[in-house]
């Protein structure tokens, strides 16, 4: 069975993924993250067909200690954030995260 992609965030966040060809995506306004995005994104996280979660980093922050900490654990599908705060480093912790290996391990 293949899985989806699935993007969590404002309709400005998953337009361009959208038209990317991503059809699994919760809007979630700005103005209305404190009380809608948890609900967004353990939808998401429940959708057996779902893989992999793109989410801003910033909206991490608009998530409860519960939600966020599920969100940080996430194996399948893994959760994938992206935006201003993300470096080198994350993007590798998540990658070995989500395969189990790191794949950018130098050799001596």
């Amino acid at each position: 069975m293949s899985q989806e992609i699935a993007v969590v965030g404002s309709a400005e966040f998953t337009t361009g993924f959208r038209l990317a060809g991503v059809r699994r995506f919760e809007n979630v306004p700005d103005d209305q993250k404190d009380d809608d995005l948890d609900d967004a994104v353990e939808t998401v996280l429940e959708d057996d067909g779902v893989g992999i979660v793109v989410m801003h980093d910033d909206d991490v922050e608009h998530l409860s200690r519960g939600v966020r900490q599920r969100v940080e654990t996430s194996v399948e599908p893994v959760v994938v954030t992206i935006g201003s705060g993300t470096g080198g480093s994350g993007l590798r912790e998540q990658i070995k995260r989500a395969i189990g290996i790191d794949l950018m391990e130098e050799e001596d």
